[in-house]
Parts: C-alpha cells; structure tokens; sequence
C-alpha cells in the first residue's frame, strides 16, 4: 500500500463521517449550540471544509473550492473572503447558519474531489516537499495533509457529538 492511498482511504472517511452528521437534520438542528458559545453542527462541519479548501488548495497551488466554484456566494455568510473560521468569536460562530444540510454537504464534496484529485497525483517524494515555512521546523506536505486529516476528523467528531445532545434533547 501506498501513503497516498492511506491519504485517501483517510480523507474518505471525513466524509463518510461529514455524511452521517449532517444528513436528515433541518436548519433548527444544523444552526443550534448545544450550550451557549458552543459550536452548532453547522459551524463545525462549514470550519473543517474551509480548513481543508483552504490548506489543500494552497498546498498543492490551487485555487480554493470556496471561491472558484461559488460557494462563498451560496453561503453568503458576510465574512470575510477567506475565512475558515479559525479563531472565531461564540459571536462569529453564531454567524455561519444554513438553511439545509445539502449545502454542507455539496461543499464538503466538492472540495473531498479536488483533495482526492491532488492526492492521486502524489508522489511519494512530493511528500518530503517543504509548503509552510513559517514553522519551526518547517512543514513538509506529509506532515500538513495528516494535520488537517487529524483536525477534521476531531471537528467531524464534534459534530456527531452536537447532533447526538441535540436529538435527545428532542426526544
């Protein structure tokens, strides 16, 4: 087996897993924080995507799912161009609502497709490949995919965890 296949075999289970939070919940249930300045399933799983449009796309040279497709305009969420939500306010998460999990979903996707398209490609060398050198020691391409594997699955996770209080607080 081949890295690059742990790689996709990994990124496909954030979306299996991006599939099972969000399907069959309406907006009240996508939109909700389970306690004051938690994060509703909404935030949670538009966060994890922007992370990974975001991280992939500037990784491998490419342009961000968010703006060349038109999701940013689908969304319309009024912030800024290129935020993912990092360091967001209990205010800001409040911001980022849907009206329907189709959304989320078709975002994800796209952006699931554009990272399995790069990840196909690889290399097992492209991995040694410096793309962040802000760090200490620098971030190589291996080491920048697993860390947003790692991330959106814990963020996946989450969210499993908001629509599960959610659904027994409805019971």
């Amino acid at each position: 087996m081949l890295a690059k296949d742990i790689l996709i075999d990994g990124y496909g289970r954030i979306r299996e897993e991006v599939h099972a939070a969000v399907t069959g919940l309406g907006p009240d249930a996508l939109n909700t924080a389970p306690a004051p300045g938690a994060n509703s399933v909404a935030w949670l799983v538009w966060h994890l995507t922007r992370i990974q449009d975001d991280h992939v796309a500037d990784a491998f040279g490419l342009d961000q799912v968010w703006l060349a497709r038109g999701f940013e305009k689908r969304f319309a969420l009024g912030l800024p161009r290129h935020d993912t939500g990092y360091g967001h306010t209990p205010e800001r998460v409040a911001e980022v609502r849907v009206d329907s999990g189709d959304l989320l979903t078709g975002y994800y996707d796209a952006v699931h497709e554009q990272t399995l398209d790069a990840l196909r490609a690889l290399a097992a060398k492209d991995l040694e490949r410096i793309v962040d050198e802000r760090w200490d020691p620098p971030v190589s391409l291996g080491v920048r995919l697993v860390s947003v594997l790692s991330d959106d699955l814990q963020h996946v996770g989450q969210a499993a965890y908001v629509r599960g209080l959610l659904q027994r607080t409805e019971s």
